[in-house]
């Protein structure tokens, strides 16, 4: 009997629909959205979300910080209940650390203020000398006396230095706002036990926002340690450098070289305004540019070569990026805002780039070391095996049944 192969089915039904006739069918079905018109709602939402942090900076700032604090201290806490602490007494201990270093730190600036405020008052003489010798040279340039003697006010060092000395009284100041960052940083500690359980219950229906929450708070903590470490460093160093050379108020500008070496890129700058002005009082020029060339040599280097190396490696971002977050962060939400200006941009990132497996494109515009298109495909890989032996485990193993913890998710009648 003789045995004869199938034929193959011609009908239109078992014919896959080549690309052109799919593209077809799918411009027949309907238009998409324009490119161009999505670019715009994109910009007008951004737009509209960035008006709205600026409208609200009072509360978001505060907020953000607190919850900063708390990812940076819940690896303390979860190590004292590992000690055997109870929750509540490692939330208070850490609460009362928190409170007493922010409490120390605007008693020792107040201070300060106080003192700088004295030694102002003291060189005022100095100043107007300064000031007329500047308007002498502006003069024998060309320029109009009345003009010179104008631009000789708006760098007149006793000004510039009050105004800064302004500044750190504001940051000193912070009794106003100490209750309500209190409060949020109490809750916020009371309930991040619960926070390895919600994510959980979130990873089950979206797996990869839990992966960009990780990622962030991973990201953010080595920043903290890097930066804080780093500045610890830069602040020692300039203090020693400026009792050395007989600056006055050298502890001062050493804390405010350490706070100021949050503020990425321009934070060295910030810090070396002040002594450097107060020098050119006390000292002459002379004083003034060895203290410049001083904090070049040590926080040019320290601060705009070797640490931007290492934020970038624990955070992911080049330094184009953070300078732009500092400019945005700074301009939302004010001071504060660059000094979170890198936490900020990370939870951004994780939020709408980290979690979205089609936005990873863009890790390669914000990546401070974009991944090669091997290592790229190589994640891409391990990403569609973890998925397929995910839904493996969805299926069960071959009766329906769903795996361990699936209920969590499911919603009860």
């Amino acid at each position: 009997m003789d045995r004869t192969e199938p034929a193959d089915d011609p009908s239109p039904a078992a014919v896959p629909p080549t690309a052109p006739a799919a593209a077809q069918r799918t411009s027949e079905a309907g238009p998409g959205i324009p490119r161009g018109l999505v670019l715009l709602l994109g910009a007008a939402a951004v737009v509209i979300a960035a008006a709205g942090l600026y409208w609200v900076s009072w509360l978001v700032g505060p907020l953000l910080l607190a919850m900063i604090i708390v990812i940076a201290i819940y690896p303390i806490k979860t190590w004292l209940e590992r000690r055997g602490w109870p929750t509540w007494a490692a939330v208070v201990s850490l609460l009362v650390v928190i409170f007493g270093a922010i409490l120390l730190l605007s008693a020792f600036l107040a201070a300060s203020v106080s003192q700088l405020a004295a030694l102002l008052g003291q060189n005022s003489g100095r100043s107007q000398q300064l000031i007329a010798s500047l308007s002498q040279q502006l003069t024998r340039l060309g320029i109009d006396p009345t003009q010179s003697g104008g631009l000789a006010n708006q760098v007149n060092p006793d000004k510039l230095v009050s105004q800064i000395g302004a500044v750190l009284s504001g940051l000193g100041s912070v009794a106003g706002t100490l209750i309500f960052i209190l409060a949020l940083l109490l809750f916020l500690t009371a309930e991040s036990g619960s926070v390895s359980r919600r994510m959980q219950v979130i990873h089950q229906q979206r797996p990869h926002m839990t992966e960009a929450l990780s990622g962030f708070t991973r990201g953010t903590r080595s920043y903290l340690v890097v930066t804080t470490v780093f500045g610890a460093i830069v602040a020692v160093l300039d203090t020693v450098a400026l009792v050395v050379m007989g600056i006055p108020l050298a502890l001062l500008w050493g804390v405010l070289a350490f706070i100021t070496n949050y503020i990425p890129n321009i934070g060295f700058i910030i810090g070396l305004v002040p002594p450097a002005l107060l020098a050119l009082l006390t000292g002459g020029w002379q004083l003034a540019l060895a203290v410049v060339i001083v904090y070049c040599i040590l926080n040019a280097v320290i601060q705009s070569l070797i640490q931007p190396r290492f934020v970038g490696d624990s955070v992911g971002l080049s330094a184009t990026v953070t300078f732009v977050a500092l400019l945005f962060w700074a301009w939302i939400l004010g001071p504060l805002g660059a000094l979170l200006a890198v936490p900020m941009t990370l939870l951004v990132k994780a939020v709408l780039v980290d979690a979205d497996p089609r936005a990873q494109w863009v890790e390669a515009l914000l990546g401070a070391d974009p991944p090669s298109p091997k290592s790229v495909a190589k994640t891409g890989r391990k990403a569609a095996r973890r998925a397929g032996k995910k839904a493996a485990r969805w299926r069960g193993n071959g009766d329906g049944r769903q795996p361990r913890g699936a209920h969590a998710a499911t919603p009860t009648a």
